[in-house]
């Protein structure tokens, strides 16, 4: 059995409990949370409260001590420390996204992690959605791809079901809806598309958070004449859900969905129009949720079972998906958005 520690015990690392509570109780994975740690001791103690037999913590290296792997779920900037501290004991790692508030810690964290069994926190990659989309592009039945159009939108996560308490800090976050939201649709686009020779974007603050952008444009461009635009708004309307809408345009189709996790994926052709359904994992009937919960949940249920049954059938051998080099290229795509916006929206070769 594999015993496992969550440090940050905050908005995420609740989602992820909730999600390893139900994997657990329905028997679909050979684990137990043993520990929590949190610099807030009251919410460490509250989380380990969710799990039978679980402790809350006083220290980092107790929670390491009294366990086999662990779930870095804290604010951006205080990923390394953790990772740093649970690969110098060969201990596996799921690690949040996104990796670092920068570009140079997000490559010394990535380093640590490539040290160990690992998975990193971009759940899309999970997602059967954008997995039907990637083939279906991927298979070249469509022809080449022509265009592509990511948007993301999001009301501020300072408020409302997010209550974050650091994500309008840039010295905690590194920045705004680009990299603490949108490393999930750059990471898709990258994905689907592959990477870009050059990167152009423009970014905005309305809300007045110093170095946290809530708009973003950004233009990827690949070769022969080939871009793919993202826009990530994080805005003040606290009645919208959190929504994602991909289009690719092929010489033979148009590929869309507005749903990121189950689809459909819409395909219009010459010879018309169809809807690629995707179904919920047959395991999530063990859970214990009401019917409109279970669908969120399984988007992080299905990586977190994806890493655990990759160490329990291979143990120091395994590896989760996405990796750390996989995040990394997409930090790289970030960085490169930044510096072109910082620039005047000038185009910028990725690092």
């Amino acid at each position: 059995m594999i015993r496992i520690g969550i440090v940050g015990c905050g908005f995420i690392g609740t989602v992820h409990s909730f999600a390893l509570h139900q994997l657990i109780a329905g028997g679909l994975v050979d684990a137990r949370v043993a520990a929590t740690y949190d610099r807030d001791a009251a919410k460490a103690a509250f989380m380990a409260g969710h799990h039978e037999g679980a402790v809350a913590a006083s220290t980092l290296d107790a929670c390491l001590d009294a366990v086999d792997a662990v779930w870095v779920c804290t604010w951006t900037a205080g990923h390394l420390e953790p990772v740093e501290a649970a690969a110098a004991r060969g201990m596996p790692i799921f690690c949040e996204k996104p990796l670092a508030p920068d570009l140079a810690t997000a490559e010394r964290l990535a380093a640590a992690l490539c040290l160990v069994p690992h998975q990193v926190g971009l759940v899309l990659r999970h997602a059967p959605v954008f997995r039907t989309l990637a083939a279906e592009v991927a298979s070249g039945r469509h022809g080449r791809v022509m265009a592509a159009q990511m948007r993301d939108d999001q009301y501020l996560p300072n408020q409302g079901i997010y209550g974050s308490t650091w994500r309008d800090d840039v010295s905690v976050a590194g920045g705004g809806t680009l990299i603490e939201h949108s490393i999930h649709d750059i990471d898709v686009l990258r994905w689907v598309l592959g990477d870009p020779i050059d990167v152009t974007a423009r970014t905005g603050s309305l809300a007045g958070h110093p170095g946290i952008e809530d708009t973003a444009t950004v233009l990827f461009s690949y070769p022969d004449g080939v871009g793919a635009t993202l826009t990530s708004v994080w805005h003040q309307i606290l009645s919208r859900p959190s929504t994602r809408r991909l289009e690719v345009f092929c010489e033979d189709a148009l590929l869309w969905t507005d749903d990121d996790y189950l689809g459909p994926v819409h395909i219009e052709t010459g010879d018309g129009a169809e809807a690629v359904e995707a179904e919920l994992p047959d395991w999530v009937d063990r859970f214990t949720v009401g019917e409109a919960l279970t669908k969120p949940l399984a988007q992080y249920a299905e990586p977190a079972k994806h890493f655990l049954d990759a160490l329990s059938a291979s143990g120091p051998a395994a590896r989760g998906f996405p990796d750390a080099p996989a995040a990394l290229a997409a930090h790289r795509l970030v960085d490169a958005a930044y510096r072109s916006a910082a620039a005047g929206c000038r185009p910028v070769s990725p690092a």
